[in-house]
């Protein structure tokens, strides 16, 4: 077992370091004021080659499934809403990876990203007013007309909804079969008329992320769009109908699964990026004649901290590296990496504040911005509660 990082990672990390360093912090304030969605940020990635399909290719050959993990936790040790503008195709991405026909993939992929002159983003719908974590109560409808589908409903809380030009949607075609009546849908804001961006979110953090409403009306799909192909879906239909268990999680759930280390390792950057203005400050900051860094109320604050950002390091790279090497989350060890790594965002920003008392209440300082962002890892891709519940069930059914 080894945990030095080979040569290629340590490059790749220090390459995030300074596109995070140089072109994402100093900007991170105004995005987070006016909610805009960081599009100069994201060009000037596109110039070097982080973002696209080229960065997810290549992070993909690492047998190790670290390189992502590790890139990711530089960039939202920048800012996380301007990570997420970033590295929120991402999610889209691996649902059509994961589901998708090789055509769709080929077709598709580039899409989500556009072109070095025309940059784009995706966004993956499932959310709805009265469904959330409850996946098999989604009321968007899909209806089986000739040649095609048409949706109708509405999403809200997507990631890049409304101005993506690929949205996958997952739709309910038979309510009376729960998860296994749904299939999700590849609707283009271009070629499918219908599709339509609500109510842009104000959010507590990750303000320059954009968080909209998608709404559906009469839009037409065509079959070939109809993620993994209608085949597969007639078939799953079928089995569903007459009491055949597939043994398989719903398309989305199974999604949350792949991806909830990377959502992890975005919680432990901003963690990171908190405990190390913290000690910066404490080191700095004197009382009583000498650094607050010397007094115990501190110093262990900041001894939990350091433990807890490891900790949950720990947990990603262990999850990230299992899904590279093929094995199974058998004892839920995705759901362990995000459930701690959101919880210690929170945590360790929190405590951030504190170290600074009234300079970290402020907004001349990042660590309450730190804090805002922070909250959302409980929640979204899936609540700490709903972690908790994934990981027991998989230690009780054993």
């Amino acid at each position: 077992m080894d945990f030095a990082l080979t040569e290629e990672q340590r490059e790749l990390q220090k390459w995030g370091h300074e596109f995070a360093e140089r072109e994402i912090r100093p900007v991170a304030p105004h995005y987070d004021e006016t909610e805009e969605f960081p599009w100069p940020v994201l060009r000037k990635a596109v110039d070097i080659g982080l973002y696209g399909m080229d960065i997810y290719m290549q992070t993909q050959q690492d047998p190790s499934g670290l390189s992502m993990a590790i890139l990711m936790e530089e960039i939202f040790w920048g800012c996380a809403g301007i990570g997420l503008g970033l590295f929120g195709t991402g999610l889209p991405l691996s649902a059509l990876a994961a589901g998708g026909t090789p055509e769709q993939l080929g077709t598709w992929a580039p899409r989500m990203f556009g072109t070095p002159e025309e940059p784009a983003v995706a966004s993956f719908c499932v959310t709805e007013p009265n469904a959330g974590s409850d996946v098999s109560s989604l009321r968007t409808k899909a209806e089986r007309v000739e040649d095609g589908f048409v949706l109708n409903g509405q999403k809200i809380y997507a990631t890049n909804g409304g101005i993506a030009d690929v949205h996958l949607i997952v739709a309910t075609i038979d309510p009376t079969l729960g998860h296994r009546g749904q299939a999700t849908f590849i609707v283009s804001t271009k070629d499918h008329p219908g599709i339509t961006q609500g109510k842009k979110e104000r959010k507590l953090g990750i303000r320059a992320s954009h968080t909209a409403e998608v709404l559906l009306q009469d839009c037409f799909v065509p079959v070939e769009n109809v993620l993994g192909g209608v085949e597969r879906l007639e078939g799953k239909l079928e089995r569903a109908r007459t009491g055949q268990s597939s043994g398989r999680t719903s398309g989305a759930l199974r999604t949350f699964e792949i991806t909830r280390p990377l959502v992890a390792c975005q919680a432990v950057g901003i963690a990171r990026a908190a405990l190390e203005f913290a000690v910066d400050y404490a080191k700095d900051r004197r009382a009583f004649g000498v650094p607050i860094a010397q007094h115990e109320g501190v110093a262990f604050q900041l001894a939990d901290m350091a433990v807890e950002v490891d900790c949950a390091r720990l947990l990603v790279h262990r999850a990230a590296w299992m899904a590279a090497s093929g094995q199974t989350f058998a004892r839920a060890e995705g759901s362990m990496s995000k459930l701690k790594a959101g919880e210690i965002a929170v945590s360790v920003t929190e405590r951030a504040v504190q170290v600074l008392g009234g300079y970290g209440y402020i907004k001349d300082f990042p660590v309450e911005k730190w804090y805002r962002d922070a909250k959302i890892y409980t929640i979204f891709e899936g609540t700490s509660e709903i972690q908790r519940l994934v990981i027991s069930r998989a230690l009780t059914s054993a």
